[in-house]
C-alpha cells in the first residue's frame, strides 16, 4: 500500500462527488514535528489484513439490529475507498436471541495497531438515512469501559450533525461526555469530511474539517470517575443499524428498534453505504 500523493491532515475540504472517492483538495502539510504512525489509503482491491481484522456474529451490543459478517457484499475495498454496505438478509443470523434481519461490516486494528496520544483522522462520507449508526472510534483493550473509549465520530441519521464522546468508568453509555457538531449551512454528512481527534494526556479535542467540535479534559472526566485515557487504544470503523442510540434520537420502535421502514426499504435496494477514503494516525 502506498500513500496518496497529497496527505491532508488538519483540514480537508468536503467534496460531494457521487459514486467516487475523489482525492481531497491540497491542504497544508503536517507540522514538521508530526510523524505518520499508521495509514490506510484503501488503494487496493481488498482489505489489508495486515492492518485490519473483521468482527463476526459473536459480537452484539446496544440491541443493534445487524449481525456483523465478513463478506464482500457488506465490506469491500474499491475505487480507493473502504465501503461498508448493510444488507437485508433474514435467515443469516444464527443467534436466536438476536435474530437480526440485517448484515453489516465492522473492522478494527485489534492485534495490528494501537495508539496512545497523537492525532487520528479519517475522511468519510455517510448516507442521509434515519436510524443508521456508522461510527469511527477507538477503544482500549481491557474490559469496557475501564480502559476508555474515544468516539471520534458517531452518526445516527440526522444529517445536519455528528457526535463525539468519551466513555470511562462512571461516565459511559448514556452518561458519556459528549457533544454534537452541527454543520454550517450548505454542508451535511453526505459530503466528504475529515473527522479527527487530537489525544493528549489530559485533553482530547475533536475536529470536523479542522474545526473544533468538542474538547474534553481530565477534570471533566474525574468529576464522574477515573481518567483512563493513558492506555493504548485500537481503531474501529463500523456500520451499525438501529438499536438504543438511534431510538433515543428518533423514538422509532417499528419495524425495528430505531430503524424506520423508509430506511429498511433503502437498505433492501442497496442504496445505503458508508465510504472511507483514508485513515491516518500522526504522532
Amino acid at each position: 500500500m502506498t500513500l496518496k500523493t497529497a496527505l491532508p491532515t488538519l483540514l480537508a475540504l468536503a467534496a460531494a462527488v457521487a459514486g467516487c472517492a475523489a482525492a481531497a483538495p491540497p491542504a497544508s502539510a503536517p507540522a514538521a514535528e508530526r510523524t505518520l504512525l499508521f495509514s490506510d489509503e484503501f488503494d487496493g482491491t481488498a482489505l489489508d489484513r495486515s492492518k485490519w481484522v473483521t468482527i463476526g456474529p459473536d459480537f452484539w451490543v446496544n440491541n443493534e439490529q445487524q449481525v456483523y459478517v465478513d463478506r464482500p457484499d457488506v465490506l469491500e475495498v474499491r475505487d480507493g475507498m473502504l465501503v461498508l454496505t448493510p444488507r437485508y438478509a433474514p435467515g443469516v443470523d444464527t443467534n436466536a436471541r438476536r435474530n437480526a434481519d440485517f448484515i453489516a461490516g465492522r473492522v478494527e486494528t485489534a492485534g495490528k495497531f494501537n495508539m496512545r496520544y497523537g492525532r487520528v483522522e479519517a475522511r468519510i462520507r455517510m448516507p442521509d438515512a434515519e436510524g443508521v449508526w456508522p461510527a469511527f472510534w477507538m477503544v482500549g483493550n481491557g474490559p469496557w469501559p475501564t480502559t476508555g473509549e474515544i468516539d471520534v465520530m458517531e452518526y445516527v441519521g440526522e444529517k445536519d450533525w455528528t457526535g463525539s464522546a468519551i466513555h470511562g468508568p462512571g461516565y459511559s453509555g448514556d452518561m458519556g461526555i459528549s457533544n454534537r457538531f452541527y454543520f454550517p449551512e450548505g454542508e451535511d454528512v453526505t459530503g466528504w469530511h475529515v473527522y479527527a481527534a487530537e489525544w493528549k494526556p489530559d485533553t482530547i479535542e475533536f475536529f470536523v474539517d479542522g474545526r473544533l467540535a468538542n474538547r474534553v479534559t481530565r477534570p471533566m472526566g474525574e468529576r464522574w470517575g477515573k481518567w483512563v485515557f493513558n492506555n493504548p487504544e485500537r481503531i474501529v470503523i463500523n456500520f451499525a443499524l438501529g438499536g438504543a442510540y438511534p431510538r433515543k434520537i428518533n423514538n422509532v420502535t417499528a419495524p425495528y428498534e430505531g430503524l424506520p421502514k423508509a430506511t429498511v426499504e433503502r437498505i433492501k435496494r442497496g442504496e445505503i453505504a458508508m465510504q472511507v477514503d483514508w485513515v491516518r494516525v500522526w504522532k
